[in-house]
């Protein structure tokens, strides 16, 4: 069964920096030194010394345009903005704009086979909150945002995902799952985090297809079951906003795509 990860209580920064880099490079596509910066919290020059180490073992390479993108030694380099880039452009204002309704931490994230990744995060400014979780992976059968996303797939995808888990999580995510659809989000009771609480929501596109999810993620001690309708209608606002807005995103790269041919 996989547990939750954590943080090893001996981790060095700068592996952990270089590590989370070569994932957004891998995930997101090319980066600027001043976007990598800004994606890891650090300095440009620290983030310029990272992206050189990397491009050092292959793990990236820097293109005519300045911009870093996934070396040989991760698969080879990304040619244009990458789907995750994308959706993290598109979701970021519809983040923000559910945190400013309801003043908790919100994640986007997207399915990668039995893990949710998280690849956005806008914090609250609550004193006690919930942090930015952007890089980090967690069970989607226990994550909120993961278990809406496997309510709405289609069954080919969502039974191996199933079959995968352990006799007892099985039982309690089919039982789960019926009325995880009928109400349109999920809740994850401190099953990945002691003392948080998140409510999930999936992201699907115009033509049905599951894209990502959301959660609003919060402190337990401020989970009340009366504030959730009020909180599930700000998700629903901002998951029918991110769908609109990458539908559209979409259909222009599409149209760019077409007047090139």
């Amino acid at each position: 069964m996989a547990g939750v990860k954590n943080r090893p209580v001996y981790a060095i920064e700068s592996v952990d920096n270089a590590l989370l880099l070569t994932q957004l490079l891998v995930l997101e596509g090319p980066l600027r030194v001043t976007e990598a910066a800004a994606r890891l919290g650090v300095s440009p020059s620290t983030a310029h010394r990272l992206l050189g180490m990397l491009v050092y073992r292959d793990f990236a390479e820097q293109g005519p345009d300045k911009r870093y993108r996934a070396g040989s030694a991760l698969g080879g380099a990304v040619g244009s903005e990458a789907p995750v880039a994308v959706l993290r452009r598109v979701g970021r204002p519809h983040l923000e704009q559910l945190v400013r309704a309801t003043q908790e931490s919100a994640n986007l994230m997207v399915l990668s086979g039995a893990e949710v990744r998280f690849v956005e995060t806008v914090e609250c400014t609550q004193i006690l909150r919930v942090g930015d979780r952007a890089g980090k992976a967690l069970p989607a059968h226990r994550a909120s945002a993961g278990k809406a996303m496997m309510a709405v797939l289609d069954a080919d995808t969502r039974d191996p995902l199933i079959a995968a888990l352990d006799v007892e999580e099985q039982a309690s995510l089919r039982r789960e799952l019926p009325q995880i659809r009928r109400n349109g989000f999920a809740i994850n009771n401190q099953r990945t985090e002691t003392g948080l609480t998140a409510l999930g929501m999936a992201v699907t596109t115009a033509d049905a297809r599951v894209v990502a999810g959301i959660s609003l993620a919060l402190p337990t001690v401020r989970f009340r079951k009366d504030r959730v309708p009020g909180w599930v209608r700000e998700m629903r606002t901002c998951v029918t906003g991110i769908a609109a807005d990458l539908d559209r995103a979409t259909a222009g790269t599409l149209a760019e795509g077409e007047e090139a041919l």
